[in-house]
């Protein structure tokens, strides 16, 4: 039997991480699987901790510090279950994301179909809808072109979003965890790239096989409207750009070119009007 250790992280969404857990508790399973759930409560001042531990009782609950964020949260939950015993199988999975009923079921479809292509292990991105129901694409799968919209059939992608990702043992052994270069964002794309320049593709699901509504609001640190101190407050910001992490995101996969990044990204939050009109150009 396969074993899966899921992966999570919360702060202060109790609702959201409740309805999460209740989701993926109802989602099938194949028979020759199981699931060890690991959830860090990152400082969280609602109670989500103490209502997982009621509602799941078998969630490993995991008491962060308050100042993990995202990608330092999953790697404190994914080096919990790695020291805990060895799984088969990773899944990340973010506590505002609703996975369908079939969802793993098409996740782990995805990935054996994947592995047969490629000869080589595989990464699987699950394809998120921003509303159930409807065809609009929130989270999954990216390439240089934008978002890779699933349409029945198996795609490759270039860059991850890290709300749903199945990560085999083989790949967390060759390239390990989330990279501690990062606190809260980039570390999703950071794996995915690690992975590729490992050999491992990533692909996204032939489907949506989960709900998840895009943060649809322009960052401070490019908007407009937003006053240039706070602006620079959010450049620096860890849920927001965090330009010495992106500089270093830059540097790792894109060498010296980090410097025209850079300077685009200090263009944009210095004159968000500017750089749009010359975007535009």
């Amino acid at each position: 039997m396969d074993s899966i250790a899921v992966l999570l992280t919360c702060h202060n969404r109790k609702h959201q991480t409740l309805q999460c857990l209740e989701a993926l508790s109802k989602a099938a399973l194949p028979e020759d699987y199981n699931l060890d759930l690991y959830l860090v409560d990152d400082g969280s001042t609602d109670g989500t901790g103490s209502a997982v531990e009621k509602e799941f009782p078998d969630v490993t609950v995991i008491q962060g510090s308050g100042d993990l964020f995202w990608n330092q949260g999953m790697r404190m939950a994914w080096k919990t279950a790695a020291e805990t015993k060895e799984f088969d199988f990773y899944l990340w999975l973010n506590d505002d994301t609703i996975l369908d009923k079939d969802g793993l079921v098409q996740i782990l479809n995805a990935y054996g179909e994947a592995k047969k292509i490629e000869q080589n292990e595989v990464l699987i991105t699950a394809a998120c809808r921003a509303i159930y129901g409807e065809n609009n694409f929130s989270y999954g799968g990216r390439n240089e072109a934008g978002p890779v919209i699933p349409n029945g059939e198996l795609k490759t992608c270039k860059y991850i979003n890290g709300n749903v990702v199945l990560i085999s043992k083989i790949i967390f052994k060759k390239i390990g965890n989330l990279s501690n270069d990062y606190t809260h964002g980039m570390g999703d794309f950071d794996y995915g790239l690690r992975a590729a320049k490992n050999g491992f593709q990533s692909y996204t699901t032939k489907n949506y096989v989960a709900t998840c509504p895009p943060n649809g609001r322009i960052p401070s640190w490019c908007n407009p409207e937003v006053a240039i101190i706070k602006r620079w407050k959010a450049f620096h910001s860890p849920l927001d750009l965090n330009i010495t992490e992106y500089n270093k995101f830059r540097k790792k996969f894109w060498g010296n070119r980090w410097i025209i990044f850079s300077l685009k990204a200090y263009l944009k939050m210095l004159s968000p009007s500017m750089y749009i009109k010359l975007s535009k150009n």
